[in-house]
C-alpha cells in the first residue's frame, strides 16, 4: 500500500512561486509514475503534470512554461515547481501515483 503526503501549498501573490512536494511511503517500489491533479472551485479535476520513473514528463498546456515537475527517486518524492502563478491557478492540488501491479502471466501457445 502506498501513502502520499502533499505539502508546500499556501498563499502567494500573482507572479510568485511555490513548490509543492509529495512524499510517497509504503510500497513506493511499485510506483510507475507520479504527478499532480488540481481542482478549482466549481471546476472539473485537471491533470497538471506527470513524471515517470524514467524521468519523462508531461505538463498540461495551461501550465507549460510556468510549472516544472521533478522527482527524487532516493526520497520517493515528486515536486511541482510553480512559477509566474496566476489567479486561475488557484485550486486544491492533489498528488497521485500510478502503480505497477504484480503482473499476471499470459502465454499464447502455437
Amino acid at each position: 500500500q502506498v501513502q502520499l503526503v502533499e505539502s508546500g501549498g499556501g498563499l502567494v501573490q500573482a507572479g510568485g512561486s511555490l513548490r509543492l512536494s509529495c512524499a510517497a511511503s509504503g510500497s513506493a517500489f511499485s510506483i510507475n509514475a507520479m504527478g499532480w491533479y488540481r481542482r478549482a472551485p466549481g471546476q472539473q479535476r485537471e491533470l497538471v503534470a506527470t513524471i515517470t520513473n524514467g524521468g519523462g514528463t508531461n505538463l498540461s498546456d495551461s501550465v507549460k512554461g510556468r510549472f516544472t515537475i521533478s522527482r527524487d527517486n532516493t526520497k520517493d518524492t515528486v515536486y511541482l515547481q510553480m512559477s509566474s502563478l496566476k489567479p486561475e491557478d488557484t485550486a486544491v492540488y492533489y498528488c497521485y501515483a500510478i502503480l505497477w501491479g504484480q503482473g499476471t502471466q499470459v502465454t499464447v501457445s502455437s
